[in-house]
């Protein structure tokens, strides 16, 4: 059975929500605040977060930075009153794979759930037998989701090994941006794009130094990894 993780401070919405997801056969630990929330992560294992934001002790922010630094790859959903795209954009920063404005219906919750624990169980590229790159003088594990060269290994996040792995399947020739978007994210509306300009720079940064690979952008068309 899958478990969540449920960090809601708003009591009758937590229960309500918890109750949906044991509904729909989902193992579902709730906890009334960030510190709780963090507390109980780090004591049990769990295949998915939802955080709500605005928490007292330790915001939802705060809580998934925390996470990131136990586990680089457990999906995060972020739930907010906030719409601001300063906002959206940090949670993605944080290695966020969704996040749901509220008030939202429980099947929309739902929706998202199913196709994260889709992309995430079930590797988009399983048909594929390769699952060992080599992008100059990195190797890339798409099993492992590890970036590495030496004595040093980036783990990567679900999303940032995904698009890495379209990104080389793709190598030397034009990946588009739309049809990224929609295999990773399942749509291509504005803050699924921010998110995808936020990983583009995060690949950049760990291949920083290989002088020989690069992440182009091509002008309104996608991006291209030469190697």
């Amino acid at each position: 059975m899958i478990r969540i993780l449920l960090a809601e401070d708003e009591e009758n919405l937590g229960m309500l929500l918890k109750e949906y997801l044991h509904a729909k056969e989902f193992q579902t630990d709730l906890y009334p605040d960030g510190k709780k929330a963090l507390s109980g992560f780090k004591q049990n294992t769990y295949d998915l977060c939802i955080l709500d934001v605005m928490m007292p002790y330790m915001d939802g922010f705060t809580v998934a930075k925390e996470i990131r630094v136990i586990n680089q790859t457990v999906p995060i959903i972020f739930l907010t009153a906030k719409t601001l795209k300063e906002d959206v954009i940090e949670g993605f920063k944080l290695g966020a794979d969704d996040y749901i404005t509220k008030p939202f219906s429980m099947e929309e919750l739902l929706f998202r759930i199913e196709a994260i624990l889709r992309r995430t169980r079930n590797d988009p590229h399983s048909n594929t037998a390769q699952t060992i790159y080599t992008i100059g003088k990195y190797l890339f594990d798409t099993q492992k989701q590890t970036l590495q060269t030496g004595d040093i290994t980036h783990r990567l996040t679900t999303k940032e090994s995904e698009l890495l792995h379209l990104l080389c399947d793709n190598a030397n020739r034009v990946l588009e941006r739309n049809y990224a978007l929609r295999t990773i994210w399942d749509d291509d509306n504005y803050f699924n794009a921010r998110s995808m300009d936020v990983y583009i720079t995060k690949l950049r940064k760990y291949l920083k130094d290989e002088p020989e690979v690069e992440i182009i952008n091509v002008h309104g068309k996608g991006f291209k990894l030469i190697m």
